[in-house]
């Protein structure tokens, strides 16, 4: 007899979507509360609802869910912010979180986890420094008043920590970890090497995709065209031993950076007068898209991500163990913590430091207060953790707290930054997705 398990499964998972929409819509409040709560309550009370063993197949669920996850977040960055804001996007995305993993693996020195190596801590923080853009962005978009510039940071903090992350977890902290020992200097040099080849290639294929989109129009085709971009960004990235995940998000902001020069040209008549190698070398006489095209390829990433989001939430909740969350409740709690006060700490340079250093824009109190709670994490967390060797002793307890701080992070987080705009922030401010005119 043939198995429904497929269809089973899709049809839960855009029910839950719908579900968790609706709900979130009524109650005014973050949809990814609602999604994670929903993912866990039918896995565990309707069993029947998931008949896939999704951690069985989790190499495929993964290699679904990681391009659709990162392309609605790369989308919405614009060029003229990456310009505006690359100082203060490469500090979070860079330098903070290496320096936030390093002050988190310091903590060695005062065994806050019994047994744990040094290689052990700067896997363990390299796994829950990884913000998720899907639950940001779930979550922000549910308030108006923040400041443009402070979501522009958020957006690109949350596609540049997670490709340091996973480049500080698979180069550094997991060789580490198995092998008892790393040369330091070797680490370094391979880590420059995958930041450097990812961006290369990920520019290129970007600018291989854009001139592509030339040669067709239509929203359907465009949205279709960085979805296969997205994969194959993914997969090139992955087959060269480098990050799939940087490769994937240079090349949808390489093609996003040459559609709003195009967009941009086509506002602005003198500009299409002038004649430069640039122009020559994007064929500016044929744009690839249009402003309206765009905001629906954006929409429709941003919707795939959702549910490619989802699906990570029923892989949580099928891995999820009550009675290791019990066991091991002092190092999630320890953890959750610590990582909240190292990105209070890190942030803070925004709040209080800003004005020293020009090319680093100052956000103010307010800034740090919702960049610090915007560090919510989510699938590259859950997905980090599970490729850790099952042979690694400490797998069950890094599981555990990876799924504590994860959930902890969503509902901390986010309850904090609901009460705050919708209690105590009463100013009238631009709307979070409004882009203002250059």
């Amino acid at each position: 007899m043939h198995s429904f398990a497929p269809e089973i499964t899709l049809i839960t998972v855009l029910a839950t979507v719908i579900l968790s929409d609706a709900l979130a819509t009524r109650l005014k409040i973050p949809s990814v509360f609602l999604l994670l709560a929903l993912s866990f309550s039918l896995y565990h009370l309707v069993p029947a609802a998931i008949p896939i063993d999704l951690v069985g197949a989790f190499d495929t669920v993964i290699l679904f869910c990681i391009p659709l996850i990162f392309m609605g977040d790369a989308l919405h960055l614009h060029f003229v912010d990456i310009k505006r804001h690359a100082w203060s996007i490469f500090y979070l995305a860079v330098v903070a979180v290496g320096l936030s993993i390093a002050a988190g693996a310091s903590l060695a020195n005062f065994d806050l986890f019994a047994g744990l190596s040094l290689g052990a801590y700067v896997s363990l923080f390299a796994i829950n420094m990884a913000t998720d853009a899907v639950s940001v962005q779930s979550v922000l978009s549910r308030f108006e008043g923040i400041d443009h510039d402070v979501k522009v940071l958020i957006e690109g903090e949350s596609l540049g920590n997670d490709a340091t992350a996973v480049i500080a977890f698979f180069f550094v902290g997991l060789p580490w970890m198995m092998q008892g020992g790393i040369d330091a200097s070797a680490a370094a040099i391979d880590a420059l090497r995958v930041f450097g080849v990812s961006i290369a290639v990920g520019v290129t294929i970007g600018y291989g995709f854009y001139m592509l989109m030339k040669l067709y129009s239509g929203k359907r085709s465009e949205f279709f065209s960085f979805v296969v971009e997205g994969y194959t960004a993914y997969l090139i990235g992955e087959t060269l031993h480098v990050s799939g995940i940087l490769t994937l998000i240079s090349a949808i902001i390489a093609t996003k950076a040459w559609v709003d020069l195009d967009l941009d040209e086509i506002e602005n008549k003198e500009r299409r007068k002038k004649r430069s190698f640039l122009r020559t070398l994007r064929a500016a006489s044929v744009v690839a898209t249009t402003k309206e095209r765009m905001a629906y390829i954006y929409e429709m990433a941003k919707e795939f991500g959702y549910i490619a989001a989802a699906v990570i939430f029923f892989v949580l909740a099928e891995t999820v163990d009550f009675e290791a969350l019990w066991q091991y409740r002092y190092e999630i709690v320890t953890m959750f913590l610590v990582t909240t006060a190292i990105r209070a700490v890190a942030m803070a340079k925004f709040a209080f430091f800003g004005k020293t250093i020009d090319s680093i824009k100052p956000v103010g109190a307010e800034g740090w207060f919702i960049l610090t709670f915007s560090g919510m994490k989510g699938a590259l967390s859950i997905i980090l953790v599970h490729m850790i060797p099952d042979s690694f002793e400490h797998k069950e307890m890094f599981e555990a707290v990876t799924i504590g701080v994860v959930v902890l992070s969503i509902f901390v987080y986010g309850t904090i930054l609901w009460s705050y705009f919708t209690f105590f922030d009463k100013r009238q401010k631009p709307a979070l997705f409004d882009v203002p005119k250059t």
